[in-house]
C-alpha cells in the first residue's frame, strides 16, 4: 500500500484540490447570504452576487461622472505603481547591502546591528513621522514599503552569503579573484535566485503597508477606496477590492516564481519546484 506521504496529485488534481477550499468558502458565504437576505433585503453585510456583479461592473466599466476614470483601474494602476517602485528599490538596496554585510566582516561589524535594530521598529509606528518628513505625496507611501521590507531583504541575503561553503570563496581566492570579482562571480549568481524568494515572501508586508498609507492619506488607490467606501458599508465593493487585491498579489507572486525558474532553473530544482 502506497504512503500518503508518497503520493502525489496530478495536474488534474492539484487544480482541483486548490480550487475547492474556495468553492467550499463561496457556496457557505452565499449560503448565509441568502439567509440574512430573505429576513432583511436591505442588508449590507453579506450582499447578494448580483450586487457584486453591478458593483464590479460599475468600478470597473463605467466612468467616473466626477474624474471620468475607471476607478477600478486607476485605483489598481496608483497602487501597482507604489508598490513597483517600493519593493524595486527595497531589492536593490537589500541586494547591495546585504551582500556588502555578508562578505565584508568590516562591514558587517558596523552596519548589521544597525540593520537589526532597524528590523524590529514597527513601521506602522512611523508613518506618521514619514509624513511629516516626505508629506501626504507618493514618496511618504513609497518609503513606507522600502523602510518596511528592506531590513528583512537585507538580512535574509546576508544569511544566504554566509550560508555559502567556505570552499567556494576560498578557491575563487585561490584563482586569484579580487574583492570585486568574487562578488559578482561567486556570490551575486548564488544569491540573486534566493533574493527572488525573499521578495515572494514580502509581497504580502508590501501590500499591507501600501493599504494603510494609502488608507490614511490619498486620493486613489486600492486601499483608499476600500476605507472611502467603508463610511458607507459598501461591502459589495469591498470584498471584491479585497479578492482583487489577492489575485494581483497572486499574479505578482506566480510572475516571480516563473522568473526564478526560468532564468535560474538550478535554483528551482534543488528548492523541489519542480516536483
Amino acid at each position: 500500500m502506497k504512503r500518503i506521504i508518497n503520493q502525489r496529485p496530478g495536474i488534474l488534481g492539484k487544480c482541483i484540490l486548490g480550487l475547492l477550499p474556495f468553492i467550499v468558502i463561496g457556496l457557505v458565504y452565499f449560503y448565509f447570504s441568502n439567509e440574512r437576505l430573505a429576513i432583511n433585503p436591505n442588508d449590507k453585510l453579506m450582499p447578494s452576487f448580483q450586487s457584486f456583479v453591478n458593483a464590479i461592473s460599475y468600478m470597473a466599466f463605467e466612468p467616473n461622472k466626477r474624474t471620468g476614470e475607471y476607478l477600478l483601474w486607476a485605483d489598481t494602476a496608483a497602487s501597482l505603481q507604489r508598490l513597483g517602485l517600493g519593493v524595486a528599490i527595497s531589492a536593490l538596496i537589500g541586494l547591495v547591502v546585504g551582500i556588502m554585510i555578508g562578505i565584508i566582516p568590516l562591514v558587517r561589524a558596523g552596519i548589521a546591528p544597525v540593520i537589526t535594530i532597524i528590523s524590529l521598529v514597527p513601521p506602522l509606528a512611523i508613518l506618521p513621522i514619514l509624513f511629516i518628513i516626505f508629506g501626504l505625496g507618493e514618496l511618504s507611501k513609497v518609503m513606507l514599503i522600502v523602510l518596511g521590507i528592506t531590513p528583512f531583504l537585507i538580512r535574509d541575503v546576508q544569511l544566504r552569503v554566509m550560508a555559502l561553503p567556505n570552499e567556494i570563496i576560498i578557491k575563487a581566492q585561490t584563482l586569484g579573484a579580487n574583492s570585486w570579482q568574487l562578488i559578482l562571480r561567486v556570490v551575486l549568481p548564488q544569491v540573486l535566485p534566493k533574493l527572488i524568494d525573499a521578495v515572494r515572501l514580502s509581497l504580502g508586508s508590501a501590500w499591507l503597508f501600501l493599504i494603510a498609507a494609502e488608507a490614511i492619506s490619498s486620493t486613489e488607490g486600492l486601499g483608499y477606496r476600500i476605507f472611502l467606501v467603508r463610511r458607507y458599508m459598501s461591502m459589495d465593493i469591498i470584498l471584491p477590492y479585497v479578492v482583487w487585491i489577492t489575485l494581483l498579489a497572486f499574479l505578482m507572486d506566480f510572475l516571480l516564481r516563473r522568473l526564478s525558474k526560468s532564468v535560474f532553473p538550478w535554483h528551482s530544482t534543488d528548492q523541489g519546484e519542480g516536483k
